[in-house]
């Protein structure tokens, strides 16, 4: 047997494989693969890599799809001690040679074929072979230290940056949440969130690295089969990002409600949310813990906070998940900045990743130890963190530091589909910026003027936007994140 000491998830899968082998780890379809199932299908998958001459620090660049050969394909890759690249497999094919050229990976997996790339061998999951003579003995030290993964942030720009995350990286951010949450070994989850975002591909390690069950599906499109899948496995948990959890409600109202009795937890991140429909999810589900997290690829889930504890302060991003996570607000100069001053949030913890993939990317990522989000807000007396925006994206008029997302809740809470607002010169030369609104026109009932007037009894009057501008589409990232810098430049 091979030493995994460096992989307390790998510890846990080969646990879980001897103490519970025939309960159910992964459902996917008509597939039901118990945890012995899984395990030695990771075995299998480590000595097929091992045959075709991978090895330690040897990249690979795995499509995430939602499938069980991928998940085999991810931990035998960490078994090993190679690298896995995780890539979303509908990524654009200039995405892809970007990744390509910059990682230099062995092997392709469950990607398509790309021309440029002839010189690369791709490998589709239908094809791996699954070798079931013994592993070899891995001949080379493999630490916690080393790198497990390297995910392309999608973020809220278009430069996308490889983040490196350690094996111990992974397994704290899993352990962290996991003790937030309160899950047990019983859970059963339905996972329709895309495993090529850390959300997705953090909720699969939590879920095994507990030994319950997690039901792969395709994504939240179908709504009759996920509703189908809570119903037929008896699901207790799922997680969402917002514009599911609108998706859900304006295809199906509070159906949903009806799992009430069922559902245990719900984890919920990526973007912000109205405070209406964190009250609303309150109402439908008043017994679920309803966990929303702070994070991001770099730190994964940094700050959480549960709605019912938060009822009375639904506005806040909560607190460090763990005492093993340090949040601080800082300035420019990474000083910390007292109790109710606004910052940059930096983030220092056992899930922060070792740093990015180009080392020129590092330049500027860190105060000391601490990680640079690059998000504005600040802390109050009682240790809650409250999030204010990005810090490109911070209005400042006059002096005063204006959260775009305070004006989007506004302009939408007069019924506006969607919208998006970023800092622009003030025209009159006197406040410095100002806001200038994007309004989205499909299903807008307002006019310019009229949303000027139901915002005077909403916000301050130097937070009213100055210009507005019609658009077809607010530009989102797959995970529903304004992408406002594009509409800066």
């Amino acid at each position: 047997m091979n030493n995994i000491s460096h992989s307390e998830l790998l510890t846990a899968l080969e646990r879980h494989a001897r103490e519970i082998p025939d309960k159910t780890a992964l459902i996917s379809g008509d597939k039901h693969i118990s945890y012995c199932e899984l395990w030695t299908n990771i075995l299998s998958i480590a000595v097929t890599l091992q045959r075709e001459g991978i090895e330690k620090g040897d990249t690979l660049i795995i499509g995430a799809r939602k499938e069980v050969e991928f998940v085999y394909l991810y931990f035998a890759s960490h078994l090993i001690g190679s690298v896995n690249v995780v890539v979303d497999p509908a990524t654009t094919t200039d995405k892809l040679r970007h990744i390509i050229c910059l990682t230099s990976p062995k092997i392709i997996f469950g990607l398509r074929q790309i021309n440029s790339s002839s010189d690369h061998r791709f490998v589709q999951y239908s094809d791996i072979y699954l070798e079931r003579s013994v592993l070899p003995s891995v001949k080379y030290s493999i630490s916690p230290l080393d790198t497990a993964d390297i995910m392309f942030t999608t973020g809220t720009t278009s430069l996308p940056k490889g983040v490196c995350l350690s094996h111990l990286n992974i397994a704290g951010s899993a352990n962290n949440i996991n003790m937030f949450i309160g899950n047990g070994n019983d859970e059963i989850e339905v996972l329709g969130l895309p495993l090529s975002h850390s959300f997705g591909l953090g909720r699969m390690r939590c879920t095994l690295l507990l030994g319950s069950t997690m039901v792969l599906l395709g994504n939240f499109a179908n709504l009759k089969l996920f509703f189908q899948s809570i119903e037929q496995y008896n699901a207790t948990g799922f997680g969402m990002v917002p514009a599911v959890w609108e998706y859900i409600t304006k295809l199906s109202g509070d159906r949903i409600a009806k799992f009430r009795e069922k559902i245990r937890y719900i984890e919920i991140g990526s973007a912000s949310m109205p405070k209406k429909e964190k009250e609303r999810l309150m109402r439908l589900f008043p017994d679920a813990k309803i966990c929303m997290h702070y994070g991001s690829t770099e730190a994964s889930r940094s700050l959480f906070m549960e709605f019912h504890t938060y009822m009375d302060n639904l506005d806040s991003i909560g607190r460090p998940v763990t005492d093993k996570v340090d949040v601080r607000i800082m300035d420019e100069n990474g000083k910390v900045l007292p109790v109710g001053e606004f910052g940059e949030i930096c983030v220092k913890g056992n899930m922060v990743m070792k740093g990015y993939f180009k080392k020129e990317d590092n330049m500027h990522a860190f105060h000391g130890t601490y990680f640079r989000t690059g998000d504005f807000g600040r802390m109050d007396g009682d240790g809650n963190f409250y999030l204010v925006g990005r810090g490109k994206e911070i209005i400042n008029i006059g002096g005063k530091k204006v959260s775009p997302a305070l004006i989007e809740d506004a302009i939408k809470s007069l019924g506006v589909e969607d919208c998006a607002c970023v800092p622009i010169n003030d025209p009159k030369g006197i406040l410095g910026e100002v806001a200038k609104a994007y309004i989205q026109k499909n299903g807008c009932c307002l006019d310019f003027k009229g949303i000027t007037k139901g915002l005077e009894s909403l916000l301050e009057p130097y937070e009213i936007p100055v210009e507005y501008e019609w658009i077809d589409r607010i530009p989102r990232t797959s995970t529903g994140k304004i992408q406002r810098v594009t509409l800066m430049n």
